[in-house]
């Protein structure tokens, strides 16, 4: 018995170890791919087409398998789904790199896959390991995921150019590995807890397809992903077209990743109040809007615009995932809101890739795939005025409860 505090200790540090090598795996696989399309372009002899649908894969795999993250890990456990998640997307990333088209695209599927499902069950290891600091590791995971996300993208030219493509999309197979090994014990540990594991199955709680805030939430989170996604994929060859090399274009899509790992943190404090969330949404609305126009506008003063699109996007994605749990009454329907939300948002992030790279082909500008974000930005801000309101989602019903929420703001 004397000994059961130190374990205790030892698995919460195992968790957080895991916790940390999960959020450090769900951003590179797709920000390192981006700066490397016109490679795996020539190499892979694409059409603009087949590299649109590549573009656009993992964004559509994110909302394809959200919708799957949480029955199975229902089914087999969190930590099991966690650790099979890891070891799809280490396996996709290897299978990409092959030379072979169709493996390409079947291991940007399975990358997409494991990234997908480590991202809808990355707030449930939070919760149930460290159900005393929600706020502050939601916070780091989400700062750990930019910081990735920005390396990636940085280190993708630089690795292409010294080693080849192939080594560039396959290195980060290796981080991804480490963290299924990880993942492992927590797997076994986690299998100890059967009734646990099944203690949800019997949720049969009303449907929050009936919640005009839950379709809000779940809009406003789907257009900024688009916005987010959009640009991740296309902005290397924007830039390119504007004059940039190639390594400078990729690090632009690095320092978007970089401003927003201190946003991370600042803009769920500001979201906790409100009286800042509407203002929020306004001034990211105005933020997106300059710099996608100081793009058509003014390519030359790039890295203002990117600046600036790396502070609106910096700040959305954070907004938006905030709005989850501070519009949820319980748990259980921050997770089924959270499920509803990334599936059907990143469903609709995934049209902004493949729109624009179609556009793209069709017109041979850029200018009207970067109007076409500027349209989206109406509907966004729209959704997110409406996701704004001091509500709490009520499953099943037609009208939501006005709340200010104060339990779950001092929390955060």
């Amino acid at each position: 018995m004397k000994t059961s505090p130190v374990l205790h200790r030892a698995a919460r540090l195992w968790a957080l170890v895991g916790l940390v090598l999960l959020a450090l795996n769900l951003r590179a696989g797709i920000t390192g791919v981006s700066p490397l399309l016109s490679q795996l372009q020539h190499a892979c002899h694409l059409t603009g087409a087949q590299l649109s649908v590549l573009a656009t894969l993992p964004v559509l795999c994110l909302g394809v398998f959200a919708s799957v993250a949480a029955p199975i890990a229902r089914r087999i456990g969190t930590e099991t789904t966690v650790a099979a998640a890891l070891t799809l997307l280490t396996a996709g990333v290897l299978m990409r790199a092959l030379p072979s088209p169709l493996l390409l695209f079947a291991g940007t599927v399975l990358t997409g896959a494991g990234i997908a499902l480590g991202n809808v069950l990355l707030p449930a290891v939070i919760k149930r390991h460290f159900a005393d600091r929600i706020g502050s590791l939601t916070g780091v995971a989400m700062m750990l995921m930019a910081a990735s996300g920005a390396v990636a993208a940085a280190l993708a030219v630089p690795l292409a150019d010294a080693a080849g493509w192939r080594i560039a999309l396959a290195a980060w197979a290796l981080p991804s590995l480490l963290a299924a090994l990880a993942w492992g014990p927590l797997a076994v540990r986690g299998h100890r807890r059967p009734a646990h594991e099944r203690s949800h199955r019997s949720d049969r709680s009303p449907s929050l397809l009936r919640s005009p805030l839950a379709w809000a939430v779940s809009a406003f989170l789907g257009l900024v992903s688009l916005l987010f996604y959009a640009l991740m994929a296309w902005l290397p060859e924007i830039m390119h077209a504007d004059g940039y090399n190639r390594a400078e274009a990729g690090m632009m899509v690095s320092v978007i990743q970089i401003i927003s790992i201190p946003l991370g943190f600042a803009v769920p404090v500001l979201a906790a109040r409100p009286a800042t969330r509407r203002p929020l949404i306004a001034g990211i609305a105005a933020t997106k809007a300059a710099g996608l126009l100081g793009l058509l506008l003014a390519p030359h003063a790039g890295w203002v615009w990117i600046c600036a699109l790396g502070v609106a996007t910096g700040s959305a994605f954070p907004l938006a995932f905030t709005l989850l749990g501070l519009h949820s009454p319980t748990p259980q329907v921050a997770a089924r809101l959270s499920g509803m939300a990334q599936t059907g948002g990143y469903l609709i992030a995934g049209a902004g890739p493949l729109v624009m790279g179609l556009l793209h082909a069709a017109t041979g500008t850029w200018s009207v795939p970067l109007l076409l974000l500027l349209a989206f930005l109406v509907p966004e801000t729209v959704s997110g005025l409406l996701a704004s309101r001091p509500a709490s989602v009520q499953p099943g019903d037609s009208a939501d409860t006005r709340s200010e929420l104060p339990r779950l703001q001092t929390a955060r």
